[in-house]
């Protein structure tokens, strides 16, 4: 009788080429969602450059020690890219790091969430290959839309995808190559605006358009909130507020904003907690 093999755990990619999406935010929240839910988490940051999921990460274990708090934290890694002169050199030593620190958190952790940089690299990519669940952050406005395609500014029409878009379609390509696995691709659309409006409802018909032709799920995403910007500093999230300890006070915008939280983990398809 041969042994079970081992359960391998569900990695989430938040990948985006482009700055100021919220990127690290949408991954702290992601993690927080899954640690309250139960479930074991590793994070791996590959973003050394900004570092921003790193800090959120120290900032939440110095508000536990500060605080006399017991907020659970994810096991965490970062990469820093390698300084080698040769360009392969280096990218194989990168990948190599990325690949033994999933097999390190992989032995504990149920789910990996990994934060990449605004940029196009290496790294980056082969870490989009790892997806089982690649999340993709994106403003609702047609400056962001340009990450995904090039459309027509007279008519909205989608002209061709875009370098991003055609490079996760490599890295789909090559993950189903390795090991026969697939990548739930998702765009998260964040800030949407409240009111209806005319360039609303084009936006709206071009991600859909985008949505059918490029294959990528929808979900709903955060809006333009103050709160995102003080809970960083704190390493909170929104999903802490219910903590007595966290020196802040409910309002109906928080209360709304935690929704949106527990609709995007919904939408996704990860377990919630109530």
């Amino acid at each position: 009788m041969t042994a079970a093999p081992e359960a391998k755990p569900h990695i989430v990619v938040i990948g985006n080429e482009k700055g100021g999406s919220g990127k690290s935010t949408t991954a702290m929240h992601l993690i927080a969602g899954l640690l309250q839910g139960g479930f074991r988490v590793g994070s791996i940051d590959l973003d050394a450059g900004q570092g921003t999921l790193t800090r959120y990460v120290g900032n939440r274990v110095q508000y536990n020690a500060s605080n006399g708090q017991r907020l659970v934290v994810p096991e965490h890694r970062r990469i820093e890219p390698s300084d080698l002169d040769s360009v392969l050199e280096a990218k194989t030593v990168d990948c190599s790091r990325l690949e033994a620190s999933l097999a390190e958190l992989g032995r504990e952790s149920a789910f990996i969430v990994i934060d990449t940089p605004g940029s196009d690299t290496a790294l980056s990519r082969h870490a989009h290959s790892q997806a089982d669940t690649l999340i993709t952050p994106l403003n609702d406005s047609y400056i962001d839309l340009d990450l995904l395609a090039d459309v027509d500014p007279d008519t909205g029409r989608v002209r061709h995808p875009s370098r991003y878009a055609e490079m996760v379609w490599e890295q789909k390509k090559a993950r189903a190559l390795r090991d026969g696995g697939s990548i739930d691709w998702i765009v998260m659309r964040n800030r949407m605006g409240t009111l209806e409006s005319r360039n609303k409802r084009s936006i709206d018909k071009t991600i859909k358009e985008l949505s059918r032709r490029i294959g990528f799920r929808l979900a709903p995403g955060f809006s333009e909130r103050v709160i995102f910007r003080e809970l960083f500093l704190k390493g909170l999230t929104l999903l802490d507020l219910r903590n007595p300890g966290s020196g802040l006070k409910m309002n109906m915008s928080h209360i709304a904003a935690r929704q949106e939280v527990r609709q995007l983990l919904q939408a996704i398809g990860l377990p919630t907690t109530e």
